[in-house]
């Protein structure tokens, strides 16, 4: 069963994001406006897990849920970038780690019922430190997490972004950490 789509307008547009109806026809015959959150540009994180220290991550504010927790570095993909790209910069500005090399975990819609956006995860084992962040909007700390603690931080809540949660979710259940 597929919906079909007849047509599309916009409700809000901007670089970061644009809200849209969708006008669908469900399988029963129904039709209705549904709405899309449109995010332009692809996200991308890297879960950096280095045996002997533990995970990468940044304890940071987020005001929209004004709610503090411990997640990996992350961003959208700028044009022209590549996803992998994307993972490195991001580490290297929020964290002043410069990873090792990256492979792939997974790529998932994170919300695909009422959006298109896409996110890519890579993973290292390595890492070299290059420096303080360079983007010190980010976090108000970097630490490396032992893997012994990750699961209960999730489980007390302080770890509620979906990047991390998802990348730390599959991480543990292909075995590759923990």
């Amino acid at each position: 069963m597929e919906w079909t789509v007849h047509g599309w307008r916009s409700i809000y547009e901007s670089e970061w994001v644009s809200v849209r109806q969708a006008d669908v026809e469900l399988p029963d015959g129904q039709r209705l406006w549904h709405h899309v959150a449109h995010y332009p540009n692809k996200a991308a994180a890297a879960l950096v897990a280095v045996p002997e220290r533990g995970v990468l991550m940044l304890w940071r504010h987020r005001f929209i849920t004004d709610s503090w927790g411990w997640e990996l570095p992350a961003g959208r993909i700028d044009p022209g970038e590549q996803p992998i790209e994307t993972a490195a910069r991001e580490t290297e500005e929020e964290a002043g780690w410069r990873p090792g090399p990256l492979s792939p975990l997974t790529s998932y819609h994170p919300s695909n019922g009422s959006s298109d956006q896409t996110f890519y995860v890579f993973m290292a084992t390595e890492a070299e430190y290059i420096g303080e962040p360079t983007d010190t909007n980010e976090a108000d700390r970097v630490e490396w997490v032992p893997v012994a603690d990750l699961r209960g931080l999730i489980a007390d809540g302080h770890v509620t972004d979906g990047f991390s949660l998802t990348a730390l979710g599959v991480a543990f259940t292909l075995g590759h950490i923990g």
